[in-house]
């Protein structure tokens, strides 16, 4: 039943930021950042009782590991909202929170990590890479809320969008800097993995064998950080951004979902420990 708290939190705060976005309620949007701000305390213990448990992070598998994404997400998510007191991008992120927390609730029990992963360079990358999938779906939600901005204000007819999310001025900055922030994580977490994988080559392990730019897993993440280095140079050099920009971060988070569930279920054969 604790596997399930973080996803029914989740769901709870789901539902009322709903209702918050819809109507405009204050109330409403309190208690969705309290549900949320549960979430991530059950999550929080949730995580803590595993680590105990298996003695090491639960980093090890992919379930495990959209477990500590949505995680990471929410408790990002938070700092953004307690901080800037801005919640109309609460109703896209408590959805991707409870849409992926059911993953990890249907699953909770921890897969052993085998003698390969207990390098600390395996966590160092494996949280670098999911705290900058976390700045990247972040980034995410301001480029929908951006586009669902912009065609509101083109077509004149400022009403349901136009009164509900900060100005475009805002949702592109904030987008810029998810992005930079993302970029700079999954630089290292691809530069940390790239050491690890030359240090543990010479394993017999077939996964070790495995870790080659062959394989979906590692080259759908190369795409992703050629796909946020496109998109950060694009901003800087040719003045990419506004809705270019609000686009290249829906199709780059995307890529990083196509990278979580079917590359990293079915996939890969080196990530599928």
């Amino acid at each position: 039943m604790v596997s399930w708290l973080p996803f029914l939190f989740y769901l709870g705060a789901a539902i009322l930021y709903f209702t918050h976005f819809a109507r405009r309620d204050r109330r409403a949007g309190r208690l969705a950042t309290g549900l949320l701000a549960g979430g991530v305390l059950a999550h929080t213990f949730l995580i803590g009782m595993q680590t105990v448990e298996a003695g090491h992070a639960p980093l090890v598998g992919t379930t495990a590991a959209v477990s500590a994404f949505v995680w990471l997400l929410g408790l990002s998510y938070l700092y953004v909202e307690l901080t800037t007191d801005e919640r109309a991008m609460g109703v896209f992120v408590s959805a991707i929170l409870a849409g992926l927390a059911v993953l990890p609730a249907f699953s909770p029990d921890l897969e052993p990590r085998p003698p390969l992963l207990q390098s600390p360079l395996f966590t160092i990358h494996v949280l670098t890479m999911l705290f900058a999938y976390a700045s990247f779906a972040l980034a995410f939600v301001l480029g929908v809320t951006y586009v669902l901005l912009f065609k509101e204000i083109k077509a004149k007819q400022l009403g349901f969008f136009y009164a509900r999310l900060p100005s475009l001025q805002t949702l592109d900055v904030m987008n810029g800097r998810a992005i930079t922030v993302g970029w700079i994580f999954l630089t290292v977490g691809v530069a940390v993995g790239g050491i690890w994988a030359t240090q543990i080559h010479a394993s017999t392990d077939p996964h070790a064998r495995a870790m080659s730019v062959a394989d979906p897993k590692i080259l759908v993440a190369l795409l992703c950080w050629a796909m946020y280095s496109f998109a950060l140079v694009a901003r800087r050099a040719i003045g990419w951004s506004g809705r270019r920009a609000a686009w290249l971060s829906t199709i780059g988070f995307v890529i990083v979902l196509l990278n979580f569930v079917p590359v990293g279920y079915f996939l890969t054969r080196s990530h599928n420990f």
